[in-house]
């Protein structure tokens, strides 16, 4: 398993098919130019309005990538803890939910 920078090691999906995985790709290559349009407007000195409309674009799209994140999460990794009958994997699972919630909940 690959070191993540602060140290622990990096986790990986319990199960992500390629066609979401070539969807999210795609997603987040869309947003990578999204981003570069905004900094070409920036550069540009476009009206602050019309920068901010795009940077609320970026940030819908961001929220729809984290969706299906978010399904494909639920699907197979918190549905395999809660399967396995492990108190202590099911409460991690839990403990992690909650988190992403609170974190990510808006």
């Amino acid at each position: 398993m690959a070191r993540k920078s602060n140290g622990s090691r990096a986790r990986h999906a319990a199960s992500m098919n390629e066609a979401l995985k070539g969807r999210l790709l795609l997603r987040l290559k869309r947003i990578e130019g999204q981003v570069r349009g905004l900094q070409r407007m920036v550069e540009e000195e476009r009206y602050c309005p019309d920068v901010m409309e795009q940077v609320s674009a970026v940030q819908e799209s961001l929220r729809a990538t984290g969706q299906l994140l978010l399904r494909n999460h639920l699907q197979h990794c918190v549905t395999g803890a809660v399967r396995s009958g492990d108190e202590a994997r099911c409460n991690q699972v839990y403990d992690e939910l909650a988190s992403l919630f609170f974190k990510h909940a808006r």
